[in-house]
């Protein structure tokens, strides 16, 4: 395909006629289906003992090959001697996997296992490698969602950030019960015409109302980040799709805080301006922090209301007020421990889910 001195290619549109956050996006990350899972590992090298044929209890884990924080919980899990067993989104296709209907058990390989506690992270069915656009492709895609949603929502098994929830807790949703919840939260809009709706005044930011990171092609993900609205953009210029337009709110800092059961564990976290924390990491300042008891029981309440066990909370500083933003319900630990130079959250999280196992094996849901 030819393209043209400034390396656009004929015809393609300009970068004024794009959608708003699309334009100079240039964050791509390739996600690569390689098996990093310890317990994985060794149970297909046979470095494990074979049982006696009985179903073993399990965490079930609905990720990504990528997703380091489940890898990181395999190891901590096989410590505990605790059986992990995952399904990735990117490596699925082929999976030797057969469910049961009529009893809470699966097939995994030649495992038979009894899932106790499962964790749908980053089961994106963008990822699922088949070729877009054909017949065998949208086959594959649509019987992994409702196998996949199953599996995420069936009542035989407990949950972490239950999908039956989770799955609607959209960022609208959630500012509404912030605010319900005391929190203070921006002005907002949702709009086609981002120029024209400008709440709280004229400097305002834009977000996307879905994801964060889009997949159009298997393993290439796009990222779409708050961006702030140029005052001189024409009112009439549509967008494709409704957008998030919030007031621009000035603050001090900003938050990060991990739920992780009943506890909250904070970072502060310096950037210049909101996208930084994805294409300039390394200008980001991350330190461990602490929070009042006020704040705190807002955000377990509001946990424990949105029934999510494991999640991220970011918030503005601004003096001595707090401004929510959003809640992270697949939320990435490893990356602010690293910069903070601690993995307090992770430790958390390996805590949490071992007595959660030992919890449900100790109540006979292991029968």
């Amino acid at each position: 395909m030819s393209r043209s001195a400034d390396g656009r290619v004929p015809g393609a549109p300009s970068e004024a006629a794009r959608p708003l956050l699309l334009q100079g996006q240039d964050y791509l990350f390739r996600s690569p289906p390689k098996c990093l899972d310890f317990q994985e590992q060794v149970h297909r090298l046979g470095m494990v003992d074979e049982g006696d044929g009985n179903p073993q209890p399990c965490v079930l884990v609905l990720a990504r090959a990528a997703d380091m924080e489940m890898n990181e919980l395999s190891i901590a899990l096989a410590e505990r001697g605790i059986r992990m067993a995952r399904i990735d989104a990117d490596r699925c296709v082929d999976l030797p996997l057969s469910v049961y209907t009529d009893q809470p058990l699966i097939e995994l390989d030649r495992w038979l296992l009894r899932p106790l506690l499962v964790w749908r992270r980053h089961f994106e069915l963008s990822a699922v490698p088949v070729e877009p656009g054909t017949l065998a492709g949208a086959y594959a895609v649509d019987q992994w969602a409702s196998a996949a949603n199953w599996l995420s929502s069936r009542s035989d098994w407990a949950h972490v950030n239950p999908s039956r929830f989770s799955t609607h807790l959209d960022r609208l949703t959630q500012l509404s019960d912030a605010s319900a919840f005391g929190l203070r939260v921006p002005r907002t809009a949702v709009t086609t015409r981002p120029g024209r709706t400008r709440p709280g005044g004229a400097h305002c930011i834009v977000k996307t109302a879905g994801r964060h990171l889009l997949e159009p092609r298997p393993g290439v993900q796009h990222g779409l980040f708050p961006r702030p609205l140029e005052t001189s953009r024409a009112s009439d210029a549509p967008e494709p799709a409704p957008v998030i337009v919030q007031e621009y709110v000035p603050s001090d800092t900003e938050l990060r805080v991990f739920v992780v059961g009943e506890r909250c564990l904070a970072y502060q976290v310096d950037k210049l301006d909101p996208a930084q924390l994805w294409v300039d990491p390394d200008a980001v300042r991350v330190t461990p922090t602490s929070i009042s008891s006020s704040l705190s029981d807002r955000l377990l309440a509001l946990a424990r209301h949105w029934r999510v066990q494991v999640a991220a909370f970011d918030l503005l500083v601004t003096g001595t007020d707090h401004v929510f933003l959003e809640i992270n319900v697949n939320c990435d630990w490893r990356w602010f421990e690293h910069r903070a130079g601690d993995n307090s959250v992770s430790a958390a999280v390996h805590d949490w889910v071992a007595l959660r196992f030992k919890e449900l094996l100790g109540a006979g849901r292991a029968r």
